[in-house]
């Protein structure tokens, strides 16, 4: 038989870390030929830390510059940047923010056809460079198929200024890699769902670095965001070689999402996601404390009080989060009873 298979795969054709790697955004759009009017999507906040900055430079580069500043990651401000980049007849999209902008911007170069450049001033989730957009649709938080970005500049000078807490996040994001693809081994083997060993590597790769170097990774030093913007993006790239977010989302992802309904804005999506990989990887029978001890010494938090969470909240975002989306987990296609869920909380000192 003729092997016919194929896969189209989308990474960054260049990506920029350093310090005082700002700079090189003019220089980067250059390289990729974008010569037309850009928009340039930002916040108030990120406007005072980059994104004014950034968009100076490239009105000193010649470039026909407007921008536009968004709050939060909806399909309403999706829409109003895409009517934006409709009226300037934008040639490129320019993302400077946190997780929220970057998002919006992925997902309106997506649909409106253009490409874009990301330009992280945070880093409090993986999708620096991934081809998914968390953009919420009412009360939910909905993932969606975005562009990868043509460039990434990545400065860890601008990134240690951010708050701590979203950077403890974003570590934190990243571990749950750990228990996603525990997962999607174990939807492979019962189910015989298509799984990618080079994006399991990747994926787990990532989670280790930060892992291993969380004592490393303090406040206020330049450093600790250096060591953790590598495994931040290449946790981005696992997502396009997998052609989804299967290396980087699994039950701890789901229990996330749970949360979100049932104490929605009292915690960080990364926050969420730590905690709930100490609850997988107890599961899944393998080293939780391990986990646990790695967000400890980071920052992020490891049990429900520091979530702000009731027990009861918990014990039901363990219980229902399995029907968040059709993908195999540990967690089965019918959940665990609620006195399983308090005795892996309470083992694993989440309670």
């Amino acid at each position: 038989m003729e092997f016919t298979k194929a896969k189209a795969m989308e990474f960054p054709r260049r990506i920029i870390a350093g310090h005082a790697s700002l700079e090189s955004v003019p220089g980067m759009c250059r390289e990729f030929q974008l010569d037309g009017p850009v928009l340039v999507i930002t916040g108030p906040t990120t406007r005072k830390v980059a994104g004014q900055v950034v968009c100076d430079m490239l009105v000193d580069a010649a470039y026909d510059v407007d921008s536009i500043d968004i709050q939060g990651a909806t399909l309403d401000t999706a829409e109003e940047v895409k009517a934006r980049t409709r009226e300037l007849d934008a040639e490129f999209l320019v993302g400077v923010g946190g997780g929220s902008k970057i998002d919006v911007a992925k997902l309106a170069a997506f649909q409106s056809g253009c490409p874009f450049i990301s330009v992280p001033t945070s880093a409090a989730h993986d999708g620096i460079s991934s081809p998914r957009a968390s953009i919420k649709d009412g009360d939910d938080n909905m993932s969606f198929t975005a562009s990868v970005p043509m460039g990434v500049v990545a400065d860890p000078s601008i990134l240690i200024k951010s708050p701590w807490r979203l950077l403890a996040a974003g570590c934190a994001d990243v571990i749950a890699n750990i228990t996603a693809v525990a997962d999607w081994e174990l939807a492979h083997r019962l189910k015989h769902e298509e799984y990618s060993t080079s994006a399991a590597t990747l994926a787990k790769m990532a989670a280790e670095v930060i892992i291993e170097n969380a004592s490393h990774i303090k406040p206020t030093l330049e450093e600790s965001a250096w060591i953790m913007i590598k495994p931040v993006l290449v946790s981005g790239v696992s997502m396009s070689i997998a052609g989804n977010s299967r290396p980087t989302s699994g039950a701890e992802h789901a229990f996330s999402h749970a949360l979100d309904r049932i104490a929605p804005g009292r915690a960080l999506h990364g926050e969420q996601c730590g905690v709930g990989t100490i609850l997988m990887m107890a599961l899944h029978g393998g080293d939780w404390e391990r986990i646990r001890n790695a967000l400890d010494t980071i920052g992020a938090p490891t049990s429900a009080k520091q979530l702000n969470i009731s027990k009861e909240e918990l014990i039901q975002a363990m219980t229902s989060c399995h029907a968040i989306r059709d993908r195999y987990t540990i967690l089965g296609e019918s959940g665990i009873t609620e006195l399983a869920a308090e005795r892996i909380a309470t083992m694993t000192m989440v309670l």
